[in-house]
């Protein structure tokens, strides 16, 4: 309970903290075209130390396998092999904006077969490809696996998930994706969370920074720029100066709920409204106890397993706070909840419940 109260007045900190400071437009949009490109590859790790796909389960990994011996000149049509050491794997990763031919990128790779573990293993030469069938980048290197296994005769275990890892810079950038940013005349800003006060600040202070009327508001979501308004020599450096302008964000009211952790976030702008909270409960418990009844010495007959149940309900004390004034922050309220030792989950059924009632203001996000 003192760890919730803690993350809780921590939460309460530094969401103060954010409101009051400024931060860089840059960390609060994204630019349009300035993006990512998700890759996918399907490929073949070999070495592992017998942890490897069974090819009965997984006959692809034995395809792949002599699609690739044939293609290196080895020629095995009709031969029966079943090795261990080989593992049929789903190669990804992200192709960064502006990425050049020749440059690196991390990729991930997940095993899709029946492999144990990934970890020693090598990736062969992998294609990855883009949503248009397009080869951007190959992938080959070393995997490190985010586990461990161990196996015995009657048992084994495992900790992490060593059936996928990662290879840093395993892929080398093939081609290179079609984007001229110098001919933008218009650029867009699109909020990461769209908001109507927000999008106005980041339109005012690329205004009073250029001195002149460059950017305008479209909607909550995005701010559009006029290049070419800007004066700078190129669109790459209108960016270059526009994301570095400092913009205080505007926050809404918002109540993230852990239900597994029990963990509750809060901004300082959440307030309620005048309500009453009361809450008990009560507890059943119902235990077997069969009792196995024998005939008397010499006796026919034959042992009788006869069920007993005990069956018990406890009636637990319950919560019941005052009636809560209108404008008091729920910090205020988990603070009275903390010292009355409500335990989290049970917080978190009141404050669902204050929700339920239209009592709390703000929006309530569980997980």
């Amino acid at each position: 309970m003192i760890k919730s109260l803690l993350l809780i007045l921590t939460s309460l900190v530094l969401s103060g903290a954010a409101q009051a400071s400024e931060v860089r437009i840059k960390d609060l949009v994204e630019f349009d075209g300035v993006r990512g490109n998700d890759l996918i590859g399907y490929g073949l790790v070999v070495g592992l130390n017998g942890t490897g796909d069974g090819i009965r389960n997984a006959p692809f990994t034995e395809e792949i396998m002599s699609n690739i011996l044939e293609r290196l000149g080895v020629n095995v049509s009709g031969e029966q092999y079943r090795p261990k050491n080989v593992a049929a794997v789903f190669v990804t990763a992200e192709l960064p904006a502006f990425a050049r031919a020749g440059g690196t990128i991390d990729v991930n790779v997940s095993a899709i077969g029946d492999a144990k573990s990934l970890m020693g293993g090598t990736l062969i030469m992998t294609p990855l490809n883009a949503a248009d069938g397009q080869i951007y980048a190959v992938a080959q290197g070393t995997i490190i696996a985010g586990g461990a296994a161990a196996e015995g005769e009657a048992g084994g275990v495992v900790k992490g998930v060593p059936t996928a890892g990662v290879i840093p810079s395993g892929a080398r950038v093939e081609r290179e994706i079609d984007f001229e940013l110098s001919s933008l005349s218009t650029l867009r800003l699109a909020l990461r969370e769209a908001d109507f006060t927000t999008a106005g600040r980041i339109e005012n202070a690329i205004n009073r920074s250029f001195g002149k009327r460059v950017a305008s508001m479209l909607d909550s979501g995005t701010v559009q720029i006029n290049v070419e308004a800007t004066g700078r020599r190129s669109t790459a450096h209108a960016i270059g100066e526009i994301e570095n302008i400092m913009v205080r964000p505007e926050r809404r009211a918002r109540v993230v709920v852990d239900q597994r952790s029990g963990t509750i976030v809060m901004g300082e702008d959440v307030r309620i409204s005048r309500v009453a909270v009361s809450q008990g409960g009560l507890t059943l418990r119902i235990q077997e106890a069969p009792v196995a009844v024998q005939p008397n010495p010499f006796a026919e007959g034959e042992t009788v397993i006869v069920p007993r149940t005990n069956a018990d309900i406890e009636d637990e004390p319950g919560i019941n706070l005052a009636e809560v004034p209108d404008g008091t922050t729920l910090s205020e309220v988990i603070s009275d909840l903390n010292a009355l030792g409500v335990k989290p989950r049970d917080m978190i059924d009141i404050l669902k419940s204050i929700k339920a009632a239209g009592a709390l203001h703000a929006e309530f996000v569980v997980h």
